[in-house]
C-alpha cells in the first residue's frame, strides 16, 4: 500500500480550498459586469452551484468520472455516494494522498466549470431552468469529458493531456455557453448604451480572487508538493501577467486608453490559456501562451460576437472557449516530456507531431460533445417550460423577479 505524504496532503487540501474559493470569485467577476437590477441573480447563478455541484459529485459524479470504464466514454457506479472512497491512497490517480482527498480536489473543478457557462446567460434565463440545465449538463457533458481525459477514457488512451482542465473545464463551458446563448436569444434592447458594467471594482476583486485561486487550480493539479507544482505555479502566474500586459497594449492601440476592465479580462484569459499546459511547457512558452491569448480573445469578443450577433453577455465563449482552445493548441506545441513524463511525446516545436494531433482530437471531441449535449438539454427543457423569464420580469430585473431581493435598494427602478 502506498504511503501517505503529509506535505502532499497538506498542499492538495489547501489547493482544494483555493479552487472552491474561485467560484465566489467568479460570481463577483460576473456580477460586477451586469446591471444593478441583475447583480444578485448573476452572483447566485454561480454561487448556488457550489451546493448543487458538490452534492451531485458525491452522489454520482465522481464515480461516473473516475471509476471503471465503459467504452472509453464514462465510468461506472462503483464509487456512488463515495462508497469505497477512503483514506488510503489510490495509486492509479495519486499515490501519496488519501483517495478521498483526490476526489474532493476534483469536486471543486466540477463545481466551477458549469458556473463559467452562466456568464453567457445572465439577465434573461429563468433560475429554475438554470438549476435543471446545470444538473443535466454535469451528467451529460462534464462527467464524460472528465472521464475521457482524466479517468482513463479514450482521449487519455490516445495520448492527449490536459493538466488542469483546458478541455474539461474551459472549452466545454465556453462552447456550451455559446450554444446556450444562441438558443436562449438576445437580451431585450441588446446593444443599447445602457448595457455596461455597473461596478468595475467588484469585477477586479473577482479577477484577483480567480488569480489567487488559480494557483491551487493549476499548482494543485500536480497532486503533490513538489517541483512540478512549483513549475505549474510559476507558468500560471507568468501567462496571466503576459496576457494582462498584452490586453492592455491592444486596448491602447485600438482605443487609445488602458481600461481596468480590460486588464482584469486579460489576466483571466491568460489563466485560462495556461490551464491545460501549466505542468507540461517551459516557462518561456508560458510567456508566448499569455501574449497570444489576449489578441485571440479580444478578436472574439469585439469582432466575432459583433459579426455573428450572438449575445454572449459576459463573453464566456470569447474568454473561456477561445482561450481554452488556444491553450490546448499551445500544449500540443510546447510540451516537453522532460518537464512531465506523463506526456508521451514532446510538442510540435520540438519536432514531434503525435501530441499535437492528439490535442486537436481532444479539442474537437470536446467541442462536439459540449455543443450537441447543450443543445439537446435545452431543447428538451424547452418542451416543458420556457427558457426565459417574461418580458415584464426581464424589464423589472431578475433580482426582484427571481429572488425578491435587491442589491441596491436605493436604485430600485433603475438599471
Amino acid at each position: 500500500m502506498p504511503a501517505i505524504n503529509s506535505g502532499d496532503t497538506s498542499w492538495v487540501l489547501i489547493s482544494s480550498a483555493l479552487v472552491l474559493f474561485m467560484t465566489p470569485g467568479l460570481a463577483l467577476f460576473y456580477g460586477g459586469m451586469t446591471r444593478r437590477k441583475n447583480v444578485l441573480n448573476t452572483i447566485m447563478s454561480s454561487f448556488f452551484i457550489a451546493g448543487l455541484g458538490s452534492i451531485l459529485w458525491v452522489l454520482i459524479g465522481y464515480s461516473l468520472s473516475f471509476s471503471g470504464d465503459t467504452g472509453g466514454i464514462i465510468g461506472d457506479f462503483k464509487w456512488v455516494l463515495f462508497n469505497g472512497v477512503g483514506w488510503d491512497p489510490n495509486a492509479a490517480y495519486a499515490a501519496t494522498i488519501p483517495h478521498i482527498l483526490f476526489a474532493t480536489f476534483q469536486m471543486m473543478f466540477a463545481v466551477i466549470t458549469p458556473a463559467l457557462i452562466t456568464g453567457a446567460l445572465v439577465e434573461r434565463m429563468k433560475f429554475s431552468v438554470l438549476i435543471v440545465f446545470i444538473t443535466a449538463w454535469s451528467l451529460i457533458v462534464y462527467y464524460p469529458l472528465a472521464h475521457m481525459l482524466w479517468g482513463g477514457g479514450f482521449l487519455s488512451q490516445l495520448g492527449a493531456v490536459d493538466f488542469a482542465g483546458g478541455n474539461v473545464v474551459h472549452i466545454s463551458s465556453g462552447v456550451s455557453a455559446l450554444v446556450a446563448a444562441i438558443i436562449l436569444g438576445k437580451r431585450k434592447g441588446h446593444g443599447m448604451a445602457s448595457y455596461h458594467p455597473h461596478n468595475i471594482p467588484i469585477v477586479v476583486l473577482g479577477a484577483a480572487i480567480l488569480w489567487f485561486g488559480w494557483f491551487g487550480f493549476n499548482g494543485g493539479s500536480a497532486l503533490a508538493a513538489n517541483g512540478l507544482a512549483a513549475h505549474a505555479f510559476l507558468t500560471t502566474n507568468t501567462s496571466a501577467a503576459a496576457a494582462l500586459l498584452s490586453w492592455m497594449a491592444i486596448e491602447k492601440i485600438t482605443q487609445g486608453k488602458f481600461t481596468v476592465l480590460g486588464a482584469a479580462t486579460g489576466c483571466v484569459v491568460g489563466l485560462v490559456a495556461i490551464t491545460p499546459a501549466a505542468g507540461f511547457i517551459p516557462v518561456w512558452a508560458a510567456i508566448i501562451t499569455g501574449l497570444l491569448v489576449s489578441p485571440l480573445c479580444y478578436f472574439g469578443v469585439t469582432v466575432l460576437k459583433k459579426k455573428f450577433g450572438y449575445d454572449d453577455a459576459l463573453d464566456a465563449f470569447g474568454c473561456h472557449g477561445i482561450g481554452g482552445i488556444w491553450g490546448g493548441i499551445a500544449t500540443g506545441l510546447f510540451t516537453q516530456t522532460s518537464i512531465n513524463s506523463y506526456a508521451k511525446w514532446d510538442g510540435l516545436v520540438f519536432g514531434n507531431t503525435h501530441l499535437f494531433f492528439a490535442e486537436l482530437a481532444a479539442i474537437g471531441t470536446t467541442i462536439v460533445l459540449a455543443a450537441v449535449g447543450t443543445a439537446a438539454i435545452l431543447f428538451v427543457i424547452k418542451l416543458f417550460t420556457p427558457l426565459r423569464v417574461t418580458a415584464k420580469e426581464e424589464a423589472e430585473g431578475l433580482d426582484i423577479s427571481q429572488h425578491g431581493e435587491s442589491a441596491y435598494p436605493s436604485f430600485m427602478g433603475m438599471d
